[in-house]
């Protein structure tokens, strides 16, 4: 390995703990380039640190080597010129020449500690974990591994600086990879995840590369097609960046406005891929394809720029936004409009006018405004940044890996619309955010205690879109609590996730008052000490770690309530013995239904069944079944959320489905007649106008439809509308489509949803 000697004055290495070998006071090629460019924007950085961090790496990734034969060194290397490019700082330089060691090898964490400091070796841990999380291909782990990187970065945003550079490195040389399957997981996980991460930190250019390189693994016909289409374009009009540009500046200068630069440039591949899907349209007919960024000295010059531009040129309707005034929650800033000129060949192009400093922070985000930087700042500084607290809250109030990464797409992906509260304040949500989604912005009690909204002054539901620039105020009651129908309409992570724990919480504490209620039945009809103290003594015993946990285990059927008495009293065995026989389950005395009863398949003759009043299922739904001890079968719709309950006992599922020859016999009048003489319940939801036939126009709906109302309950009533739950005897799921088809069609009705509660 070539080295050079040190310039004068720089100290020589320190002695090396265990596991860190040392060299003389020189700095070896391979790291000068890296140097130089740290020497460029910031002198206090130590280079011989620089140079030791990369000795311990060569030394300790010897023996490895890339999948395309080069030393395993070139990566962290490649990384480490990556966030040097970012004007990273010497603390985020050396962990990404470092971020690999600890894997197998025998460099140890306290002795980076002990070398570079406790920041450093954080850093690198944080990394490392996330790195062998990664190395697992199951989903789960995926989640897993998202789930570990928002802690991390939550406490130190350089862990999220170093995994994308070190991911943007890896997708560069994603081609190398030889098994497919592994190039498309890395690539799909680059796509959900880190690219939708960058563009969160407004890192534009590594978000815009790693989608880019993504698509052209999982769907590299569409990459060459779009790509070919580009490159025919560019020799087609060569000359049409430079004729644009020049008559911009030409405008530009009639009006009097300075103007730094002008660069025009091509949108990526992948974002040309996403306008043609979203708006089902061919290559051919897209018309903007062509960019241009115009950067001007100030603030108010961005708007002297755009009335020159608006005045000269016919305005694409639609396209104008302004993030200068209200600026993403990436700190981006900008002006967007599209124009059409009429010189030369009346080309439609989009046009981002900016000052130097909005666009060094639209192109390399919180790298720009390093908080670093700023001997007052720290660390945790990252927090101000609001998705990242949105991120954290989620973290809390999801119950699994899955559902967190589920919910945090959700808050990542979509594009934003800007809402205010009654005082001003700007709330910030996705596109097609509701009153809740609004209300859980706020703070997470409001969204939990909200009855109503009033927007723009006037009472909306509670699912009502939101729109840009509305005025939103939340109305909440004492005592108030999310609905479960809620998580239907909700879109940010934040709002389904505390949803959903609520709902987990309720659940649980329902069924812990069963048990409890089922278990001192039990102790009382055997005459026999049920006391709290008497059960804590057995819980060891019965493989429970609280009473709370005994009595929801108990309340879920997962035990017996006569089986916890008699492993407490075990003599009542002999004298009472249990009516539980294995395989079999013990049946009420009057059962709603029995299996031979019910179209169904996959139980046994004589079980006992009932409907999930939760879900409601019906002919066509897919189903499962769950078993509880003393009480049959219960039948629930697949997507039914209460199954997350039962997700720690697997056994109690059981596969089932409909008997859809007994229901065509039913239908058609067959003898059986389960279908004809046990109608099937549907719940509905509907909102309407408030009106004094409202109820009348809304049964003569369904009566049509040749349904009928077995129930209907008003849940809330506002001065212009109400909501409330319908219960209808339907015939199977295509007939309930039936009955909410004609319910919509009614005068008066706002919206019919079918209903999950």
């Amino acid at each position: 390995m070539a080295v050079r000697r040190a310039g004068m004055g720089l100290n020589q290495p320190a002695a090396a703990p265990d596991g860190i070998a040392t060299g003389p006071g020189v700095f070896h090629d391979a790291v000068l380039p890296l140097l130089s460019r740290i020497g460029s924007y910031d002198a206090k950085i130590d280079p011989v640190l620089i140079d030791q961090a990369y000795t311990i790496a060569a030394e300790a990734h010897a023996a490895q080597t890339r999948e395309n034969g080069d030393p395993y060194i070139t990566h962290p290397l490649a990384v480490a010129d990556i966030l040097a490019g970012y004007r990273l700082d010497g603390d985020s330089i050396i962990t990404a020449l470092l971020h690999d060691v600890i894997e197998d090898t025998k460099v140890t964490l306290p002795a980076l500690q002990s070398r570079f400091g406790a920041e450093v070796a954080g850093l690198v841990d944080g990394v490392t974990k996330l790195t062998r999380l990664e190395l697992q291909s199951d989903r789960t782990k995926q989640a897993e591994n998202f789930r570990k990187l928002v802690l991390a970065m939550s406490k130190d945003i350089r862990v999220l600086l170093v995994k994308l550079a070190d991911r943007l490195h890896n997708m560069r040389t994603i081609h190398f990879m030889r098994e497919p399957e592994r190039r498309a997981r890395i690539a799909r996980e680059t796509m959900e995840i880190y690219a939708p991460l960058a563009e969160r930190i407004g890192m534009d250019r590594v978000k815009t590369e790693l989608q880019n390189l993504s698509f052209a693994v999982l769907d590299p016909e569409a990459y060459d097609s779009i790509q070919a289409r580009m490159n025919f374009l560019r020799g087609q009009g060569a000359d049409v960046i430079d004729e644009v540009r020049a008559e911009l500046l030409r405008i530009f200068a009639a009006a009097g406005v300075e103007v730094i630069d002008i660069s025009g440039r091509e949108k990526s591949i992948f974002s040309i891929w996403e306008k043609m899907q979203r708006r089902n349209v061919a290559f051919e007919q897209l018309s903007d394809i062509m960019a241009f960024r115009i950067l001007v000295p100030s603030r108010e010059q961005c708007y002297v720029a755009l009335g020159a531009i608006h005045a000269a040129f016919p305005v694409i309707a639609g396209r104008f936004k302004d993030y200068i005034s209200t600026p993403k929650a990436n700190h981006y800033q900008s002006l967007h409009t599209g124009v059409t000129l009429r010189h030369p060949r009346n080309q439609k192009i989009e046009l981002q006018i900016r000052t130097p400093d909005m666009h060094a922070i639209a192109e390399n985000g919180v790298a720009a405004h390093w908080v670093y930087k700023q001997e007052d700042a720290s660390p945790a500084d990252v927090k101000q940044f609001r998705w990242v607290q949105d991120l954290l809250e989620i973290l809390e109030n999801s119950a699994a890996p899955d559902e967190f990464l589920e919910n945090t797409k959700l808050e990542l992906y979509q594009d934003q619309v800007f809402c205010f509260t009654p005082k001003g304040q700007l709330i910030q949500l996705p596109r097609g955010a509701t009153a809740v989604d609004f209300a859980y912005a706020v703070h997470s009690q409001i969204g939990d205690t909200c009855v109503g909204a009033r927007i723009n002054g006037r009472l909306m539901p509670l699912r009502y879109e939101l729109q840009n620039g509305d005025q939103v105020e939340i109305l909440t009651a004492r005592g108030g609590t999310p609905s479960p129908s809620w998580e239907r309409f909700v879109v940010t992570g934040k709002a389904r996730a505390r949803i959903r724990r609520f709902l987990a919480s309720q659940v649980r504490e329902q069924n812990r008052d069963q048990g409890k209620a089922a278990l001192a039945k039990a102790f009382r009809q055997d005459g026999v000490d049920g006391s709290e103290k008497v059960l804590d003594g057995a819980l060891k015993a019965l493989k429970q770690a609280s009473l709370d946990d005994l009595y929801v285990a108990v309340g879920t059927g997962n035990l017996g309530a006569k089986d916890v008495v008699q492993a407490i009293y075990p003599e009542l065995r002999e004298t009472r013995p249990s009516r539980i026989v294995p395989g079999m389950l013990a049946r009420p005395a009057r059962p709603p239904a029995r299996s031979n009863e019910l179209p169904l398949t996959g139980l046994i003759s004589g079980m006992e069944v009932h409907y999930a009043g939760c879900c409601h299922p019906l002919p066509g739904d897919k189903i499962v079944g769950i078993i509880a001890t003393g009480k049959g079968v219960t039948i629930h719709a697949r997507d039914c959320m209460t199954l997350e309950t039962f997700a720690t006992t697997p056994e109690r599922f059981i596969d089932v489905d409909w008997d859809y020859a007994q229901l065509g016999q039913a239908k058609d009048g067959g003898k059986d007649g389960a279908g004809r003489d046990r109608p099937f319940t549907g719940r509905i939801s509907v909102i309407a106008a408030n009106a004094a036939n409202a109820v009348a126009n809304l049964a003569n709906a369904v009566s049509k439809q040749d349904g009928a109302i077995a129930n209907l309950k008003i849940v809330h009533r506002q001065q212009d509308f109400f909501e409330c739950l319908m219960d209808v005897e339907v015939r199977d799921l295509r007939h309930l489509s039936q009955v909410i088809a004609g319910l919509r069609a009614a005068g008066g009705v706002a919206q019919v949803d079918r209903a999950r509660t």
